[in-house]
């Protein structure tokens, strides 16, 4: 009995606390308001069973009524169903009395049995306009025109003192006293001597009221850019132009108009802004004290390491992961130095910036992945990584180290001494012959005094035989050279076919799940493929002569660009840390993607 009552008070309290969740209890009221304004805060409740409201002190306005009580009901019938709604809302008619902002605390009411607590009210409070400007309003209204005081642009820099690389924030705001305003084209300067990142804005301008100057705006920020200098000495940022277009209320005279359209006529006024130059003082970095590994990092900056195996046998893939975390320049950064033995095979670094932009600039993380492949058994040492930048705050160079780490490689399966195929940088070999050959001592041969050579048989032959002779090898020669041409057209039409055959060969083994075996064959089918393309031997392709032989071919960079990474990915591939089965996938796409492309660009 008594575990029953436990539970039937367990399940009430439930209850109660989803009918609790269902009510809300909020308050509203304007974001910004002017001294002398009256507006309304509202407190509503969306139940009627309700009861002990207690209102908040409102401190910095005049209460000039309430709180008011008024209900609200609403039934809505949608597809057979009915649903009903109710809400009870508390109302003051308050004051503005000083400029300033203001915070209202939360309300409090006893809903369905519990006590709820509504949000805070922040409301901004501006000064009036000076010299009674606002009473001006209705004499604008009479003007066909829109005067530099009703509507401007600002160009702001954050700073206008800093140092190279040191980020900063550009600010364009829109100030206007009209309503209907409409913006037509904006031309922006090119910001030369920055290096610039634009805020991702919202698509919908957020409208606020700001006190500027002595008078009341209505205010946007239209766009906003984090720049980095790119050089020291005197910058400017060139002005920006912008076109607008202002629809306006003009009163008139005609009786006419006066009893159709209230007495005003809608007139679109063009008006060209123009914003000011803004001149940036660019510091150099200090020369003194300036660390020889210093990589342009300008900033505050945290750095760490990592490696994937301390013990691995000859020819396993070796990582070394470095994260530079911080605000600053992150993506202007060159990459530290790893510096591995000599005995490793080293890899182009793979670079990863998880970053977002802010005022400061880049925050987030650059993240170098250094991939080496030690060919020889030992224990090996990888000396700390440093990394140096130029701290911002203290205005000084800042030095961090990594930890040192301990390799000990045993010998693996393989020849360690062999030659590992690197198709990307792929030379001619040339075999010189240094064989020693015995001179052959001959016999003088003498000839009878009175016994000529020229006109004797053996002159005509020493002419006759070698002039046949070119005759044949040229006819032997032009024969080759038209059958290899047919070769070389055969060898092109058939590189798709073979590609596809070793493509397929590669699902096998990809399904199969042979990691080397299949990226051998997708390389296989990529080195094959642009040989039989272009007619060059394999053993002769390297990235030079294949991106020169493509253009040639009629091959646009981006298809150029993507060949090679497919290249690149799949020899790092292969050796990366990761879910092996997702790259392998990628990687299989990839390289039928851009074969397919190459077949239907290639031109002979």
């Amino acid at each position: 009995m008594r575990k029953l009552f436990i539970i039937w008070i367990a399940l009430t309290a439930l209850c109660a606390q989803a009918v609790a969740e269902n009510i809300s209890f909020k308050a509203s009221a304007p974001d910004v308001v002017v001294v002398g304004d009256q507006f309304r805060l509202s407190y509503t409740v969306t139940t009627q069973k309700i009861k002990d409201f207690r209102a908040p002190s409102i401190k910095g306005f005049e209460v000039l009524m309430g709180p008011s009580r008024s209900q609200q009901s609403s039934t809505q019938i949608i597809n057979g169903n009915m649903t009903s709604t109710s809400s009870i809302t508390y109302t003051f008619i308050l004051m503005a009395t000083a400029a300033g902002e203001y915070s209202i605390p939360g309300a409090s009411v006893i809903a369905d049995g519990n006590q709820l607590v509504s949000n805070s009210i922040k409301i901004k409070v501006l000064p009036q306009e000076e010299g009674g400007n606002r009473g001006q309003a209705s004499e604008t209204a009479r003007s066909s025109s829109v005067s530099n005081q009703d509507l401007f642009i600002t160009a702001t820099a954050s700073k206008t003192n800093v140092y190279e690389q040191e980020a900063f924030l550009l600010t364009y705001k829109i100030y206007t006293r009209e309503p209907n305003l409409q913006l037509n084209n904006a031309k922006l300067p090119d910001f030369k001597g920055f290096h610039s990142q634009e805020i991702e804005m919202p698509a919908n301008a957020r409208w606020s009221q700001e006190h500027y100057n002595g008078r009341n705006y209505s205010t946007a920020v239209y766009r906003q850019f984090v720049l980095f200098p790119q050089q020291s000495g005197k910058l400017f940022i060139e002005p920006a132009q912008f076109q607008m277009t202002i629809g306006k209320a003009v009163q008139s005279d005609d009786p006419f108009e006066a009893f159709f359209n209230g007495g005003s006529n809608i007139l679109e006024i063009k008006k060209n802004i123009v914003t000011p130059r803004i001149s940036i003082d660019v510091h150099s970095l200090p020369a003194n004290n300036k660390p020889a590994n210093f990589t342009g990092g300008v900033g505050e900056f945290s750095i760490s390491s990592s490696i994937n195996n301390e013990k691995l046998k000859t020819n396993d893939a070796l990582t070394v992961k470095i994260v530079i975390s911080g605000t600053g320049n992150l993506k202007l950064i060159s990459n530290p130095e790893v510096k591995f033995p000599n005995d490793f095979e080293i890899y182009d670094p793979k670079v990863d910036h998880q970053v977002r932009l802010t005022r400061e600039g880049l925050t987030g993380n650059k993240i170098v992945e250094c991939l080496a492949i030690p060919r020889h058994a030992g224990t090996y040492k990888i000396p700390a990584i440093s990394f140096s930048y130029f701290d911002i705050r203290s205005k000084s160079y800042k030095t961090l180290h990594t930890e040192e780490y301990t390799v000990k490689v045993e010998k693996g399966a393989g020849n360690a001494n062999q030659v590992i195929a690197n198709f990307t940088n792929k030379e001619d070999l040339k075999v010189l012959g240094e064989d020693i050959r015995y001179i052959k001592q001959n016999e003088v041969t003498l000839v009878p005094k009175g016994h000529f050579f020229y006109g004797s048989m053996r002159f005509w032959l020493f002419y006759i035989i070698p002039t046949l002779a070119f005759i044949v090898l040229f006819i032997v020669y032009r024969k080759q050279a038209i059958e290899n041409a047919n070769v070389a057209k055969i060898k092109t039409k058939r590189a798709n076919k073979i590609a596809v055959k070793r493509m397929k060969m590669a699902g096998k083994l990809l399904s199969n799940n042979k990691q080397e075996a299949f990226y051998d064959e997708v390389l296989k089918a990529l080195w094959g493929y642009i040989s039989d393309k272009l007619n060059i031997p394999v053993s002769r392709l390297s990235k030079d002569n294949i991106e020169e032989k493509l253009r040639d071919h009629g091959v646009g960079e981006d298809l150029i660009k993507d060949f090679f990474n497919a290249l690149n990915n799949c020899e790092f591939a292969r050796f990366a840390p990761g879910n092996q089965n997702q790259a392998m996938d990628k990687i299989y796409s990839s390289s039928i993607e851009v074969i397919s492309k190459m077949e239907s660009s290639i031109k002979h």
